[in-house]
């Protein structure tokens, strides 16, 4: 699993302070080829705001990076964050069954063998449980699978119904997401703009488990992934497990995305063009946080899809991503 050989070879990670500092060429010369290929992105794609950090140091940015977006399917990595120290806590068990845990859904409800699906199984996107759910795409509607088509564990498929269930899991164990996450996450980092506020819940007729959307800027969404960058850790402080780290970005599953695997609620990616390789949270339209251990980098991207209707491709940033980290010393 090359998540566990990249963050193992990681030296101790800067954090910001109270602000990001810019750090301009004369400080790294090599990052004004940098600049100029991320305004030249952004130009062309019309992201609302960009973010290159090394370490410490933002060596290139683009638009408003204090804009709060509805940053969509990133909350699925947020919320595998409390779960690393939830887990670590011992609130909750990632061999709990559905079951045991007293899951269920409206009409028509869960069988007995959809209820033996673990909580590990659901961070996996591996439930086996295909039930509608709430605030899913077109396309997650196109490919779900039959109801019982595979049993629990055997069959990897991106499932709304598995990230909303791990939502109410969390709320029934451990407390609030939105107030946990500023609690637990956002102030020890020092998060310029999310509170809890910034949170909804948006319920809809298909499921009894709710999504959890998140808010956020560019700014504060660069810190999360240095916080994953630096093995969950931050001033010293151990905030995220490091183990649960390295786990949640590894390769568990491979998926029907050539060079992209998944882990707990996390992306992997690996380009053989340029042997790049990372992970990285994305959301529908053009939200991603992208972090690439080996050259101590991380990547933000917003889209304000209100402005940009048609967002920006997935992999049009991740290939922006490979030629920046290839081009880093």
């Amino acid at each position: 699993m090359f998540g566990a050989l990249l963050l193992g070879a990681c030296w101790a990670h800067a954090e910001p302070g109270q602000h990001w500092h810019a750090a301009g060429p004369d400080e790294k010369p090599w990052s004004a080829s940098i600049a100029q290929e991320v305004q030249e992105f952004a130009v062309e794609q019309k992201p609302t705001a960009i973010m290159v950090v090394r370490d410490d140091d933002i060596v290139a940015s683009f638009g408003d990076l204090g804009t709060k977006v509805n940053v969509r399917s990133v909350r699925k990595s947020l919320l595998s964050a409390l779960y690393g120290i939830a887990v670590e806590e011992g609130r909750i068990k990632l061999d709990s069954t559905l079951a045991a845990l007293e899951i269920d859904d409206i009409p028509p409800a869960l069988s007995a063998a959809e209820k033996t699906a673990t909580v590990r199984q659901l961070l996996m996107a591996r439930s086996g449980v295909y039930h509608l759910a709430a605030y899913e795409t077109s396309e997650m509607k196109r490919l779900r699978p039959a109801r019982e088509s595979h049993p629990p564990g055997s069959f990897w498929y991106y499932n709304n119904w598995d990230f909303n269930a791990l939502g109410t899991i969390y709320r029934r164990s451990v407390d609030e997401v939105f107030a946990s996450f500023e609690k637990r996450i956002a102030r020890p980092i020092g998060m310029e703009d999310f509170s809890a506020y910034d949170g909804l819940y948006l319920g809809e007729s298909s499921s009894v488990h709710r999504a959890y959307l998140f808010r956020m800027s560019a700014r504060d969404l660069a810190r999360f992934g240095l916080l994953f960058l630096n093995g969950g850790r931050w001033n010293g402080a151990q905030l995220v497990p490091s183990k649960w780290v390295t786990d949640s970005t590894s390769r568990l599953s491979e998926t029907e995305q050539p060079g992209r695997g998944y882990g707990y609620l996390w992306w992997t990616f690996s380009s053989v063009r340029s042997g790049v390789s990372g992970f990285y949270a994305v959301g529908y339209g053009g939200q991603l946080v992208v972090v690439v251990p080996s050259k101590h980098l991380v990547f933000v991207e917003l889209v304000d899809l209100a402005l940009n209707r048609t967002g920006v491709r997935t992999q049009r940033f991740l290939d922006l991503v490979s030629k920046i980290s290839a081009a880093v010393p």
